[in-house]
């Protein structure tokens, strides 16, 4: 029979930092598989693309960390676990961390929760590997709501890496399923009352959406992190401007409705 694959976006999942190390490199990612095993001992299990840095140190190092996010991380937080490589860049490079007791760093900005494990098992399972480990220390660092994928997608507007567990091949800008969930989300919203245009009135220019990683530049807050100020349209970004969250060019970006 055929595959409904939006029948996976019914399967709840949260999102979560990994981070390990190994010979003195340490590497984190973005990850959504991640699900407890056993409770007696206790076992949690990470799914890691095996093409990703953090699944190739942590196979060599055999521990790692995981830590659970909040609703408030920022789309540039998520897109340097997410979107950006740790063979270009030092992830942990301004992040509040602290190294585990397993030798295992863990990351503090935006954390609820943080575990540590030692690898107990490793299962190919052909693009990723399942990796296995008995919790060694779990922490709840303070309160909040944690973010899950569902918020992800439909608040923070995020899309999903192409290296990741989920990702669904020419899913990601046509599913039926998050187009659903979408316009349910948006009708559950008072809708404002519909204000008088002035005749001659310039409209305001359109905003972009990285089809990368789904950030959306707003001319009206510019980018001041990379130089660009309030005001600045998309067409007059400076040459060699690329998306703060995953380091996109301009032109992998597409304009948004009004």
């Amino acid at each position: 029979m055929p595959m409904d694959f939006d029948a996976f976006y019914k399967i709840g999942c949260g999102m979560y930092i990994v981070s390990t190390a190994h010979q003195g490199k340490l590497n984190g990612q973005l990850a959504n598989a991640v699900v407890q095993v056993t409770a007696t001992p206790p076992k949690i299990a990470v799914s890691l693309n095996k093409q990703n840095l953090t699944c190739q140190l942590c196979v060599k190092s055999r521990v790692f960390s995981v830590s659970v996010l909040d609703r408030e991380a920022p789309m540039t937080f998520l897109g340097r676990w997410g979107f950006k490589s740790g063979r270009d860049i030092d992830k942990f490079e301004g992040i509040d961390h602290r190294m585990g007791r397993n030798g295992a760093p863990i990351v503090l900005d935006h954390a609820l929760a943080c575990f540590e494990a030692t690898v107990t098992e490793s299962i190919d399972v052909g693009t990723h590997m399942v990796i296995i480990g008995e919790v060694t220390s779990a922490e709840r660092l303070r309160e909040g709501e944690p973010m899950d994928y569902i918020y992800y997608r439909l608040v923070k507007k995020g899309l999903t890496s192409k290296l990741a567990a989920t990702y669904q091949e020419k899913k990601e800008d046509e599913g039926a399923g998050f187009r659903a969930l979408e316009a349910s989300a948006e009708a559950s919203v008072p809708r404002r009352p519909l204000s008088l245009t002035v005749p001659g009135a310039l409209a305001p220019p359109p905003r972009y959406r990285c089809n990368v990683c789904g950030y959306v530049y707003d001319p009206s807050q510019g980018d001041p992190d990379s130089g660009v100020k309030p005001g600045t349209p998309f067409d007059s970004l400076p040459d060699g401007w690329k998306c703060p969250v995953c380091g996109a060019s301009a032109a992998r970006f597409t304009a948004l409705p009004p």
